[in-house]
């Protein structure tokens, strides 16, 4: 069923700042509804004499376009947290989001509780440089405190002029009191896919964010890969983590890179318009070998997507943390002021007919974010070549290293021990099919 949408993604949670109301996570489109409804007689009534005591009664003047704006973000703001109210200059923003190229700091965020939540920083900015951590909750801006704004009101305080500092005040899970992280703003410029060689054998592909070209970017890095690794790849491991969602196209492109057949994602929603299929077609870039996706609990919207198609599919072993369980659509109704509406209008389901909202991809292979550290003995275990009068090996042609290389994978498990996991997941698949 091809969509019937002008424009059609899946954003990330909250918004990049500085892009303000540009990348909020779920699927969009735009669309001109005119249906007619009864006007509840009653309740304008109360609304009219409410905004009539505001204007003689408040303590301060308050002009109509300001109350009328304010009811309707309230009016959304009490739908759930993704509906929102786009002014003409948050309207404008959301239409060039997804570019790759935004101003600001580079922090996907919600709102919890009254107060920001960072849903994932993103690779490569000024607040992934400064320190901030997914889970964060940021409870002043400089000196001004969070409680009491709305979303929108405080992305305008975080935004700036590139190379001016903002002071962040941050709650941090396992610290005795708040952090304070000063962040320089900046032109963020997000790459969206990125490769390397874990070794000649498996590559290592990280997608940061879904832009409108992510799927083709993911298609030239790994043949790239393919030409750097020895013999072709023997696996890859896909990084979805703290990646907080994107076009709804891209997530659908990835999905594609791996799968021959069936059903990618698929959406219902009210409106005959709001049902969406979407499926793989027949060529898989891998050709069967095997696949290890890794998410976290900022992994959300677009990531579970492909997380969900992946695995419903029994194509991709899904390793990490829980996902983050952002499953709804948004739909973006253009008004007539150059303003418009973000309503959440669907749900999306996995290929199996699961919804993901509020409950997030489960992996297959549970594994928190850990930091090893290798333990260092004074001590050495004596071993048969320390024997005197042990047997030669009889290899007499074989020459002894004068010393050991370094192993890269032991690296990789003090850096990302996840990843190292991943890679030895692969590995073992390997050697499993080699002895079928």
């Amino acid at each position: 069923m091809k969509p019937t949408f002008k424009t059609i993604s899946v954003l990330s949670i909250g918004l990049v700042l500085g892009v303000t109301l540009a990348l909020a996570q779920g699927v969009f489109a735009e669309r001109n509804d005119q249906s007619t409804f009864a006007l509840p007689i009653n309740e304008l009534r109360t609304f009219t004499e409410v905004f009539a005591k505001i204007k003689n009664d408040y303590v301060e003047d308050v002009d109509d376009k300001t109350l009328l704006e304010n009811a309707i973000r309230g009016m959304l703001s009490g739908l759930d947290p993704h509906s929102t109210y786009l002014d003409p200059e948050g309207y404008k923003e959301l239409q060039v989001g997804t570019t790759g190229r935004f101003g600001g700091l580079g922090i996907e965020v919600g709102m919890e509780d009254g107060f920001i939540k960072v849903i994932s920083p993103i690779d490569d900015t000024p607040a992934k440089k400064a320190g901030i951590h997914a889970g964060d909750l940021i409870v002043r801006l400089d000196e001004t405190p969070v409680k009491g704004l709305s979303l929108s009101q405080a992305v305008k305080i975080m935004r700036g002029k590139p190379g001016s500092d903002i002071i962040l005040t941050v709650v941090r899970e396992g610290q005795d009191k708040p952090l304070k992280i000063t962040i320089t703003r900046d032109i963020i410029r997000v790459k969206s896919v990125k490769r390397r060689m874990l070794n000649e054998d498996y590559g290592y592909i990280r997608i940061t964010s879904f832009q409108s070209k992510t799927g083709e970017n993911l298609l030239e890095e790994i043949e790239k890969l393919q030409k750097e690794s020895k013999d072709g790849l023997k696996g890859l491991v896909l990084d979805l983590r703290n990646n907080p969602g994107g076009v709804l196209s891209a997530a659908v492109d990835v999905s594609d890179a791996f799968l021959t057949k069936g059903l990618i994602v698929y959406t219902e929603g009210r409106d005959t318009e709001s049902r969406l299929k979407f499926s793989a077609t027949p060529s898989d870039v891998l050709k069967g070998n095997p696949v290890v996706v890794l998410v976290n609990g900022g992994s959300a919207s677009a990531s579970e997507i492909v997380a969900g198609a992946l695995q419903d599919h029994n194509r991709a072993i899904i390793m990490g943390e829980k996902t983050f369980g952002k499953g709804s659509v948004q739909t973006i109704l253009p008004m007539n002021t150059n303003s418009a509406l973000k309503l959440t209008t669907a749900r999306y389901y996995t290929p199996s007919g699961r919804s993901i909202q509020a409950e997030g991809i489960v992996p297959h292979i549970k594994l928190e974010s850990l930091r090893v550290q290798k333990i260092v003995s004074d001590f050495s275990r004596l071993k048969e070549a320390d024997l005197s009068g042990h047997l030669e090996n009889g290899e007499a042609t074989k020459k002894k290293s004068k010393k050991e290389a370094a192993d890269p994978m032991l690296d990789l498990a003090d850096t990302d021990y996840q990843l190292y996991e991943a890679l030895n997941t692969l590995k073992a698949i390997t050697i499993s099919k080699l002895q079928q």
